[in-house]
């Protein structure tokens, strides 16, 4: 199963490398668009297996004593992670480094402003736990 949907991943992006040459050629513009495409395509082919993931991670967090707001925390910050890489490899593509550059500086700094909660409560746990 996972060998058939990472064969399917990379056959979409392989398709589209190929249409995105040809395209070039003719009508440059059009490039990115079939780059968007094949990225919304291949987001959609795997939200089944990361409802599964938060799935799974949810019944781990419900059955020991993690607390349940870091495990969200932890979850948006993965997808902030994925939805900027995202961006920052569409910029990349459309021949904008410098915007891409900015975008991940600003992925970096949201995802350090919401680990914070995070960083304060192992912090307050390492206070505790020494003399």
């Amino acid at each position: 199963m996972v060998l058939v949907d990472i064969i399917k991943i990379i056959g979409i992006g392989l398709i589209s490398l190929i249409i995105i040459i040809i395209i070039k050629q003719y009508r440059p513009e059009f490039a990115i668009y079939v780059s968007l495409i094949a990225g919304a395509l291949i987001i959609f082919m795997i939200t089944d297996k990361i409802s599964a993931i938060i799935q799974l991670l949810t019944d781990l967090s419900n059955k020991t004593a993690i607390n349940n707001e870091f495990l969200v925390l932890l979850l948006k910050i993965t997808g902030i992670a994925f939805l900027t890489e995202f961006a920052v490899s569409i910029c990349k593509d459309a021949g904008e480094s410098a915007i891409a550059n900015k975008v991940d500086m600003g992925g970096k700094v949201i995802i350090i402003s919401m680990s914070i909660p995070i960083i304060a409560s192992l912090l307050e746990t390492v206070i505790q736990v020494l003399p």
